[in-house]
This record gives structure tokens, sequence and C-alpha cells, in this order.
């Protein structure tokens, strides 16, 4: 997956280690040119030295260096030092007879350094041509390599500790600046991940940095376009489903009618009693998407909300369901204490009725369902608990998402939780998903915000 953080720490680690690598190398050779030049100074120097020993002894040219002088001249605790003194014949007047061929010097009186190999070893050579009286002269002097690669080494291990450490201290500065860098884009991501999955609100543009305006400008086109077709979808499930129930109510008042016209008529009873169960599946099915509309919590006005007895709210809803418990011989209960909350008392009847159609529906016959409410520290908690055969904790976000459902044989449309979900949010209550007693079946439980708070 192609990454902005790691293509920029690659496009500018990559140079830096280049520049770095092409630094040392002129660093190293900045620091061993002085240093050669040095060491061929102080060959120089000792070719220098053998030019007032030279003297003339009749015809011939003789090297004056007593033994104690060649000492000296040759005495080095880590090279070898050798030296030659030629006439203009090439006749050798002084020195080692092994010494190799010098190159010749194009001056008088001007060193030359030059590389070479004496008994197997590299030498560093340097040739001098003088005049001595109408005579010309050849000096060679010669050094082993010894100091000097040890001194190279030297160099290459302290820039090599200084080029590790800086390469080290420019990756953190470019990771710190790039990080640095990102950090607006982190923090607009945090943002967007924090946000609802129905908040489909602009975001802000306030102190973002620029590069970054025109991303949110895009998102926010974006989010106008989701907003209005959200809207759009939204009304037309509103208008349909307001539409359908005056009709389904209709039609199950004239069923009602057959049912009580035709009761002696086994076959048409049995007719009747399927196209009822039919039209309540579909008036059911109505008054969920209705609820689910407007339990939409972009659509939900806090204006809507008062002081609602939750323990009233459930008693009007006791009759109905124990009707639908009895089918299935389930036990239902309810311990209802006063409980108040600040909320919207449609759609809290409406969560009511989904939660415990929800238990009844799930629970086995001769199941056991079981409604509480009541006031804890101010704040109002209801909760639905039954014996059915619970649900997976890797389920426990899924089941909120709608059509989401867990028994494609209980009858439903998948609708109930989501519409519970939006309405607790609509709420500012918390939902606390567990299992029943006992480890057994399920319990939903609803905290409400404390009323003195609101």
């Amino acid at each position: 997956m192609s990454s902005i953080r790691l293509n920029l720490l690659k496009w500018l680690i990559a140079p830096l280690l280049i520049i770095n690598l092409i630094g040392a190398g002129l660093v190293y050779w900045l620091a061993w040119i002085p240093a050669q030049s040095a060491f061929d100074q102080s060959l120089a120097d000792a070719a220098w030295a053998l030019i007032p020993r030279l003297q003339r002894v009749r015809e011939d040219l003789r090297l004056d260096l007593p033994q104690q002088a060649e000492q000296v001249l040759r005495v080095d605790h880590f090279d070898a030092i050798y030296f030659i003194v030629r006439n203009a014949a090439g006749k050798i007047i002084a020195g080692d007879k092994d010494f190799p061929l010098l190159r010749s010097p194009e001056k008088l009186n001007d060193p030359i350094p030059h590389d070479g190999t004496m008994r197997g070893e590299s030498v560093r050579i340097i040739a001098l041509a003088t005049q001595i009286g109408t005579e010309s002269v050849t000096i060679g002097v010669a050094e082993t390599l010894r100091k000097r690669a040890q001194l190279r080494l030297k160099i290459f291990a302290a820039l090599l500790v200084i080029e590790g450490m800086l390469t080290l201290i420019s990756i953190a500065i470019v990771w710190f600046a790039v990080t640095k860098g990102l950090t607006p884009l982190k923090k607009m991501q945090r943002d967007l991940n924090a946000r609802s999955r129905d908040d489909l609100s602009p975001i802000k543009v306030d102190n973002l940095v620029a590069e970054l305006q025109p991303v949110v400008g895009a998102l926010n086109g974006l989010l106008n376009k989701v907003q209005i077709d959200a809207s759009a979808r939204r009304e037309f499930l509103a208008n349909v489903a307001h539409q359908l129930r005056t009709p389904l109510a209709g039609i199950k008042m004239q069923l009602e009618w057959l049912q009580q016209q035709h009761a002696a008529d086994q076959e048409t009873a049995h007719s009747t009693r399927l196209m009822m169960s039919s039209t309540q599946r579909m008036i059911r099915q109505t008054n969920q998407l209705l609820s689910l509309a407007r339990a939409e919590p972009d659509q939900f006005e806090k204006a809507r909300l008062e002081t609602v007895d939750l323990d009233k709210l459930v008693e009007e809803s006791i009759q109905h369901f124990v009707e639908e418990a009895d089918k299935k011989h389930i036990d239902l209960g309810f311990e209802l204490q006063p409980t108040k909350v600040m909320g919207d008392r449609f759609l809290l009847r409406d969560m009511i009725d989904n939660l415990i159609d929800n238990a009844i529906r799930y629970s086995p016959q001769h199941g056991i369902v079981t409604v509480r409410c009541h006031q804890e520290a101010g704040n109002g908690i209801f909760s639905v608990e039954d014996s059915g055969p619970g649900i997976a904790v890797s389920e426990r976000e899924l089941i909120f998402n709608r059509f989401y459902r867990l028994n494609d044989n209980v009858a439903g449309s998948g609708l109930g939780l989501a519409i519970v979900r939006d309405i607790a949010q609509d709420h500012g209550a918390e939902i606390i998903l567990t299992s029943g007693t006992g480890g057994q079946g399920t319990m939903f439980l609803f905290e409400f915000p404390n009323l003195a708070l609101r």
C-alpha cells in the first residue's frame, strides 16, 4: 500500500544518505591529502639533508655520511627507510643497491613523490635531482607505508563514527519533521473516526493547514451530497410508511369482519387467519419503517424532550405483550419502580416495544422474559432480560446494524435493534449488552442521563 509517510522518508532520507556519503568521501580526502603531504615533506627533508653530505674527492663524488648519521636517517619505530644516490650515468654513489628505479625529475631541486615496491613491500618514494658542481645527481628516499596505513585507518574509523552519528541524527530529524508535518492529517483522521455513522455535518476548516483545505472542501461537498440523498431517502421512507398505515388498517378491519362473519366455515376462517397474520406483519414492518425515519439522530429535535415516567410508559404496553407471551407460554415479568427520564414519549414507546418484542421472539417455549426499570444515582435504568440462546460476543456490535438478523427462522425485518440504537443515541443513553442471569440468554440495559443534569 502506498504511504505518504514512506514516500516522504524515502525521498528525504535517501538523498541525505547520498550527500553524507559524498561529504564523507570529501572529508576523508581533505584529511588524508595534508597528512600524505606531511609524510612526503618528511621524506623530502631527508633527501635535502643528504645534499650537503655529497663531496667531490678527486674525480669522484662521495657521500660523507658517518654510520651514526646513517642510523639516525634510517631509524623509525614503524617504517623501514631506504635511500639511494646516483650520478647522471646511473652509477650508485651510496645507499641501497636494490633501490627501485626513480622517476626523472623535470626540474632541479624539485622533489617528486611516487609509489613503488621494495623488497616485496609497498613504499613511498621521493626523487630529487640536484647539481653538485657541474655534475647532476639523483637522490631517492623511500619509506614503507605502515604509518600511513595506520593513520589512514584512524581517519577512516573516526570519520565512520562521525558520519554514522550524523546519519542517525539526520534520520531522526527527518522522521520527526515528517511525523510533525503529518500531524494535521492524523488529527483529521482521528476526528473523522470519532464521528458517528450518522454525522454528516461539514468538517470544520478552521485552523486547517493550506494543503488540507482542498481535501476538506471536497469531503464537505461529498458529505453535503450524501446528506441531501439521506434526507430525501428518509422523507420517502416516512411518506411511504405513513401512506401505507391507513390502507393496512382498513384491510385489518375488513379481515376482522370476515373472521366474525365466516367463523363457522373452517376453510374461510383458516384463509382469513393467514391473511390477518400477513397483514399484521406488514403493519409492524410499516410501523418500524416509520419509527426508523423518526429516530434518525440528525432528524431528532432536542426540543421534543420532556419529563417522562418510564414505568408508566411500560405499563401501557403490558397487556399487548402478555397476550403475545401467552402464545409461547413465556413467563413475562415486570419489575417496575418509579423512573423519570428526559425523553420523547413516542420514541421511547418504540424502543420499549422493539426490545420486549425481540425478547419474546427469541425466547424458547416456556422461556422467561423480565422487564425492569428503576432510578439509580439519578440515572434512569431500563433493562429487558430473556432466556433465549444469547448473543455471541463477536455479534454484539453487528446486531445494531440495519437488516442484520441472528436467526432467519425467527420472523422479523432486522430493523428493531437499529431503531433502538438510534433512539438511545437521541436520548444520550448508554447501551450495555451482557448475558442474562447465570450466563444464559441476553440482557439489554439502558442507562439514561441524570434528570437533574439535563
